[in-house]
């Protein structure tokens, strides 16, 4: 067995049990690529069993601290089997489910949603460290044995992938053939909240779908229904959730925009499955941030706005542009929110934490000479869990502002 050993007072985050080991902490030792190595700290004791990688920043990521633990297949079938159990408990009202978030589940880089239930039912995976490459094969079957779905399709497709030395890989991984013998269509369906719902697991973002905004969509529908709110806007739409949500809440018009004309055309689709009439919803192939001026410039209005921006600042080193960034397009917003009104405001970026993005919102609209109420912070659906040993778990963070007046 390969062993790693860190440098003098680097083993403090693991001794918290932190799953992360950077490249600077390593004072000596390694392995291959996803190669399960012994980590040491600087006296020589056991800290932890991790796969190493030698090409990323991340250098190792834990499986276990227990030095009983043996890394091979059963170790993963039981992790599955636990992450998937878990998912048992939550109160999901969809049949789009995470049953893996990565380190939060004991399974650092991987991924795994499950769409449709019973025989219907595909999972999606993403392997997106080389511990999880590594050990794909043995992952796949532990997650079909764990489910009981015969149909597993890989989007190892995320740009993370390049940290790792590892290149892309999409594809059916496992099944992909029905029991009549024709293919099982990467074109899904999903139910949540009552609404109905379409994805395609080989192109659209993630896995096909913002499963994390889940509850969030729920919350904005009750905000609209609550409020009475009449004119939305759904800014960076994509296929239409939040603009399905507050038709659903009783909006008198959503307008969408988002850059994409395939997502802008799955978006307006979804309005007809679920059964709203065409004349409440506009769609716009457009830049967000422009036709937010274009707004005001008009001296249009909204009652409900929710931006929900792709990711600004992939880690910490690119914080401060996309503080800028987000700083510009919630002051554009807030300007353009009616007094009473409601901002749902979200950013998925690692690199902004909760805290910070509460600033980068509440100097917008010191900008915007607008003054709010938190109403409430937003997060990732429970099935996206964040663990009290790894905070960077909590990608997605957001908040809901009611603009005073």
């Amino acid at each position: 067995m390969k062993t790693i050993r860190l440098r003098p007072g680097k083993e403090r985050s693991l001794l918290r049990r932190h799953p992360w080991i950077f490249e600077s902490a390593i004072a000596k030792g390694g392995g291959d690529s996803g190669e399960t190595v012994r980590v040491e700290s600087a006296d020589g004791q056991f800290l932890a069993w991790a796969a190493f990688s030698p090409q990323s920043r991340i250098r190792a990521r834990v499986w276990s601290f227990d030095e009983r633990q043996r890394i091979e297949a059963p170790f993963f079938v039981a992790a599955c089997e636990r992450s998937i159990a878990a998912r048992a408990r939550f109160d999901i009202e969809s049949d789009g489910v995470r049953l893996v978030h990565g380190e939060s589940d004991g399974l650092p880089g991987l991924i795994v949603d499950r769409y449709g239930d019973g025989d219907d039912a595909v999972l999606v995976a993403q392997f997106t460290s080389a511990g999880t490459e590594r050990w794909k094969d043995v992952l796949a079957d532990a997650l079909l044995q764990a489910t009981g779905a015969r149909h597993l399709y890989e989007r190892s497709d995320a740009s993370v992938r390049q940290l790792e030395g590892l290149e892309p890989a999409t594809g059916w991984l496992r099944g992909g053939t029905a029991a009549d013998g024709a293919p099982v269509p990467v074109e899904r369906s999903l139910r949540e909240h009552g609404w109905r719902l379409t994805l395609n697991i080989a192109e659209g973002h993630k896995t096909g779908f913002y499963l994390d905004q889940r509850d969030s969509r729920q919350r904005f529908f009750s905000t609209v229904r609550r409020l009475g709110s009449q004119r939305v806007l759904n800014c960076f739409c994509y296929t239409g959730g939040f603009s399905v949500a507050a038709l659903a809440g009783g909006a008198g018009h959503v307008t969408s925009i988002d850059s994409s004309g395939p997502a802008l055309e799955r978006a307006r689709a979804h309005v007809a499955l679920n059964g709203f009439d065409a004349s409440r919803a506009t769609f716009l192939d457009a830049d967000v941030n422009a036709s937010l001026r274009q707004f005001l410039k008009e001296g249009r209005t909204f009652d409900a706005i929710v931006l929900d921006p792709p990711k600004f600042a992939p880690t910490a080193a690119h914080a401060d542009r996309a503080a800028r960034a987000y700083k510009d397009i919630n002051r554009l917003a807030l300007q353009l929110l009616e007094p009473g009104g409601v901002l749902f405001t979200f950013s998925c970026s690692g690199g902004i934490s909760a805290d910070l993005f509460h600033k980068i919102v509440a100097s917008a609209g010191a900008d915007a000479g607008v003054d709010g109420y938190i109403q409430e912070r937003l997060a990732g659906a429970p099935d996206h869990p964040m663990t009290l040993e790894f905070p960077e778990g909590e990608y997605l963070k957001g908040l809901s502002v009611m603009r005073k007046g």
